[in-house]
């Protein structure tokens, strides 16, 4: 299923907005990539279990002592999926995805954990489960592998998140690796973004029964509803974020927001949720510039634009 017409023309007005406004404050947008690793890490940990909080999470990767007894696979699970970000975040976007490329990345990510197993496929008598799902035998990896790539280069008529998404949910289903695949599998997302020219985005712990949702409707039925609306989200969410420092808005929580524009918190939380306002997370806590109004609520003489910012009109 193909991400909605609307939602498609919304996610390029937004992205045009982006591209006209980032010239000349690329600082700016590294500093927001930068902020924002912590945040990543700690999700796509957390989606496979990790017991690190947010703040731990932090604390390890500015090499700070954390108050409790943490694993030593924990530690290198957080240092390592953040530089596999970092190293990602500085490839030219004329870099191709290949095999060689997705197994540097496992590499990365599995180093002091299990070099055993990092930066190759798994191979013959290594099979993997997922809940019920058993993954194709080893065997078939490398064939299964380029046709995926193959498919997701050359399909050049599917929308390009809707050809992401699908690489996403098919590659989790590939399964090629013993361990990591989930994490590296998130982390090319962002990868191909970058390729596109859109920004990072975070797929949250706190969404995962969405995101578990949508590999479960891929598997019994191939379809890809589900994730294609995760990530639609996702990248609304994280066009907002952008634009709202690169406008230079002045941010506030959503509650401060709510109190002061005495809208009804249930109505604004859920717009927020479905990315119906200009609303975004920073560090699970949902933000908004301070001067946004629902075009229903507009006072006189004003006129909203794309973002459903508003603005005096001239």
């Amino acid at each position: 299923m193909a991400t909605p017409r609307l939602i498609s023309e919304r996610l390029q007005a937004l992205k045009a907005q982006f591209d006209r406004m980032r010239s000349g404050k690329d600082a700016l947008l590294v500093l927001i990539d930068e902020a924002e690793v912590a945040e990543s890490v700690y999700n796509s940990n957390a989606i496979e279990n990790s017991t690190l909080s947010l703040p731990e999470t932090e604390k390890i990767l500015l090499e700070m002592e954390v108050s409790r007894h943490v694993s030593v696979r924990e530690v290198y699970e957080a240092k390592n999926l953040a530089r596999v970000m970092e190293f990602i975040r500085a490839l030219s976007k004329d870099r191709e995805l290949s095999k060689d490329l997705v197994c540097t990345l496992h590499g990365m990510f599995l180093v002091g954990i299990n070099d055993a197993i990092a930066g190759r496929f798994r191979k013959a008598g290594e099979y993997v489960r997922v809940g019920t799902f058993i993954a194709p035998a080893p065997e078939h990896i490398g064939l299964l592998m380029d046709r995926l790539l193959v498919e997701y280069t050359s399909n050049l008529r599917l929308y390009p998140l809707d050809a992401i998404a699908r690489f996403h949910l098919e590659f989790e289903t590939i399964h090629p690796f013993n361990d990591g695949n989930g994490r590296i599998g998130r982390a090319l997302i962002n990868l191909q973004l970058q390729r596109i020219g859109f920004p990072n985005i975070i797929i949250r712990d706190k969404e995962k029964q969405d995101y578990y949702r949508g590999f479960k409707e891929y598997r019994d039925n191939k379809k890809t509803r589900v994730m294609e609306r995760i990530l639609t989200r996702a990248l609304c969410e994280s066009l907002h974020k952008r634009l709202a420092y690169l406008q230079g808005e002045f941010i506030v929580t959503l509650a401060e927001y709510v109190k002061e524009s005495r809208l009804g918190a249930p109505a604004v939380f859920n717009a927020a949720r479905r990315q119906t306002i200009p609303a975004f997370r920073e560090k699970g806590v949902w933000k908004i510039g301070k001067e946004y109004r629902p075009p229903t609520f507009l006072p006189a003489g004003r006129q909203v634009d794309r973002r459903g910012v508003y603005n005096r009109a001239e």
